[in-house]
């Protein structure tokens, strides 16, 4: 009998996805998807393992066919100190309680390149997937300092396989870095039902953690010159970002027409989405946003400034926009009409039906985790 394929995600923050009584800390798009993907391959027979950071849970703890492992806790060690311990040490430790085979990480981070480091010192493989524009682009990455940007660095040219989620951020890193890599799709989930526009009641939906490239300021500058249409925003705070979610609260409440439903856990985000009309995405920088697929699957457009590889136009999603001018009209016909808004909520479910199946979406993950281990499967 073979012995199943190990692979371990290292997703520090993705616990309060996969473990629901975890659900009041912070997530993100990535955490979604990489505990969407653990998920999937679980139930396909890999062994699959998640380093997540220490919430006061047990080590070892399987959710859902995911075994987890504490690396450490978020706030844990002194200032300059703790990048070496507990950070990079307890990363490691967890990594060799996990013994996987394969290791996959995606967002640009300093995992990145602690991890290709522990992955080839003993002879196992690495996989990383790119999740946002800014990772393909040494001037704009997400990562604060010179030494983290480095590891990083070192760590996506050493990946064994790279995974981007768009053409334009494979031809951006093969320029930038030289790295060859593969699109792939990303998984999402069914709604329990779909809600026609006469039940939906809420005009449109922005949702992200609340940082200066998600530019939540644009949606308050909408929501401000457009008293007549309901607005609700979910948002995250950041550790490095504070001041950023304390302004957009305050500015929040004082528009009578805005929800401003601060940090939610992932079911009920995921719920206010079948009861939009519209999603709205105001950032200047993105991958492939899991809200369009998240919007998508529940039949609901977008409008977004946006558009990954001119999919929204191409297809008829929503409408991409570039300015507030353009948002307004849009959001206007989509969220007043309900003959325009059916033909399009219906190529957006017809798209996801033909593009994001899980079979479909999976393909490339599992090529790539067979070129790596000799075509080993579960």
């Amino acid at each position: 009998m073979r012995t199943p394929l190990r692979i371990c995600f290292v997703g520090l923050d993705s616990l309060p996805v996969l473990a629901p009584e975890y659900q009041q800390h912070r997530i993100g798009g990535e955490q979604v998807q990489q505990t969407l993907l653990a998920r999937a391959l679980a139930r396909r027979g890999f062994e699959v393992s998640m380093l997540v950071y220490d919430y006061g849970q047990q080590d070892g703890q399987r959710w859902d066919g995911v075994t987890t492992h504490r690396a450490f806790a978020e706030s844990s060690g002194l200032p300059l100190l703790r990048f070496l311990h507990p950070r990079w040490t307890g990363l490691v430790r967890a990594a060799r309680r996990a013994d996987a085979d394969v290791y996959y990480l995606s967002c640009a981070s300093t995992q990145v390149g602690q991890m290709a480091l522990h992955a080839h010192r003993r002879g196992r493989k690495m996989l990383f997937r790119v999740a946002s524009d800014a990772d393909c682009d040494p001037h704009n990455l997400l990562i604060k300092y010179w030494r983290d940007k480095k590891l990083y660095e070192y760590g996506l040219r050493r990946a064994d396989a790279v995974l981007v989620q768009s053409a334009a951020q494979q031809v951006a890193l093969r320029r930038n870095y030289g790295v060859e890599s593969t699109i792939a799709g990303m998984l999402v989930e069914d709604p329990a039902a779909l809600a026609a526009f006469s039940a939906r009641d809420i005009a449109v939906l922005w949702v992200s953690n609340i940082r200066q490239v998600k530019r939540p300021d644009r949606m308050l500058e909408f929501a401000r010159s457009t008293p007549d249409v309901d607005v609700h925003m979910v948002g995250g705070r950041l550790p490095d970002a504070g001041a950023l979610y304390e302004l957009v609260q305050q500015q929040g409440a004082a528009l009578p027409n805005l929800n401003f439903h601060g940090q939610l856990p992932y079911a009920p985000t995921f719920q206010l989405y079948g009861r939009a009309r519209v999603f709205a995405n105001t950032s200047d920088v993105e991958g492939f946003p899991n809200t369009y697929l998240q919007s998508w699957r529940n039949g609901t457009p977008v409008v977004g400034y946006f558009d990954p590889d001119g999919l929204i136009a191409r297809e008829g999603l929503g409408y991409a926009v570039d300015n507030l001018d353009d948002m307004r009209a849009a959001v206007r016909r989509l969220a007043s009409d309900p003959v325009e808004w059916q033909q399009c909520s219906a190529r957006c479910l017809a798209f996801m039906e033909r593009e994001f199946g899980t079979d479909k979406v999976l393909q490339p993950y599992l090529a790539a985790i067979a070129a790596m281990t000799g075509g080993a499967a579960p």
